[in-house]
């Protein structure tokens, strides 16, 4: 049975208290990983690697100390989300929703997390340690996400194709369709943001979701999976695996009925991605990839606005 944790927040900022479930949401639903708590190893090539899959202790930046745990999901556990997001994506989403129904959706989505929109940037601010904590991510993060739900709602009724001349006895067109269930990767920085980038064009134009968030900084999107609930998202549309790159990231690349993967990371692992992709089953890959921030000081250069501007690329 999962559990949920509550947080209280108490500063000048905030004053509240945010609750969410700690397990994995998959199929409208929060369930248990399939595996219980275990260390195992995985042999990869000519490697070895140590796989705990304990739950996972988020980490509040500022302190260094335990936030709460989070589940720890399995290829097993990716296995379940990719067919309930498929059988979504045939019967309940997809064509089956036309895009002003999808659009309206989103909108709803959108009121609600700006409705909420102080606890989620004191949630962000907790687990991400935000520059300027509480205002920045309320001003940028939250804000910008709102942002991001209300364009693609937009968008939703506006996938289009075309009508291409050729003679009388003849009628040709093009079609715009949803892949299907599409995979989502994302990392610790900006972790709503990233999401809203992620959740926006791929729910605007039918697509079912498998999303894989930071194991260091999931708690806005376990936040976030509640409010998708209560827009009405059929079951099964969105599904959120919580887990390691090495086991729950690798089994959304390599599953045979992900037909797109977006991913934003390291460059290292965006080659993994693209290589793995040409070995399965040549899904589409869509990267934003990059180290994390690098900044050059020289000498003569103002140390406070440069400290200030290295925070705000963080």
């Amino acid at each position: 049975m999962q559990s949920t944790f509550t947080y209280n927040f108490d500063t000048p900022a905030f004053k509240g208290t945010s609750t969410f479930h700690t397990g994995l949401f998959i199929g409208g639903k929060w369930m248990d990983p399939v595996k219980p708590a275990t260390i195992e190893w995985v042999t990869r090539k000519d490697s070895v690697f140590m796989i705990l899959t304990l739950p996972i202790s988020v980490i509040n930046p500022a302190t260094g100390k335990v936030i709460t745990t989070v589940a720890v999901g399995s290829s097993q556990d990716v296995d379940i989300a990719v067919d309930v997001a498929k059988k979504a994506y045939k019967t309940s989403w997809g064509l089956k929703v036309p895009g002003t129904a999808r659009g309206k959706l989103l909108h709803k989505l959108a009121e609600l997390l700006e409705r909420d929109m102080d606890e989620f940037a004191a949630l962000e601010s907790l687990n991400v340690g935000k520059c300027k904590v509480f205002g920045n991510a309320k001003s940028g993060d939250v804000q910008g996400s709102i942002d991001v739900l209300r364009y693609y709602a937009g968008w939703a009724d506006k996938v289009q194709g075309k009508t291409i001349e050729t003679n009388e006895n003849k009628l040709a067109y093009t079609r715009r369709e949803p892949f299907g269930v599409v995979g989502q990767i994302i990392p610790w920085n900006g972790p709503l943001l990233m999401l809203a980038w992620k959740f926006g064009p791929a729910l605007a134009t039918g697509n079912t979701i498998v999303l894989k968030p930071s194991e260091i900084t999931p708690l806005t999107a376990l936040r976030f999976a509640d409010l998708l609930i209560e827009a009405g998202f059929p079951p099964g549309v969105v599904n959120i695996v919580t887990g390691y790159g090495l086991t729950v990231g690798q089994a959304i690349v390599d599953h045979p009925l992900i037909t797109k993967v977006a991913f934003t990371g390291s460059t290292l692992v965006g080659r993994k991605i693209l290589k793995a992709s040409s070995e399965s089953n040549l899904k589409v890959i869509t990267l934003e990839l990059g180290g994390k921030s690098p900044t050059v000081i020289f000498d003569d250069a103002d140390l406070e606005q440069a400290m200030k501007w290295a925070a705000f690329g963080i």
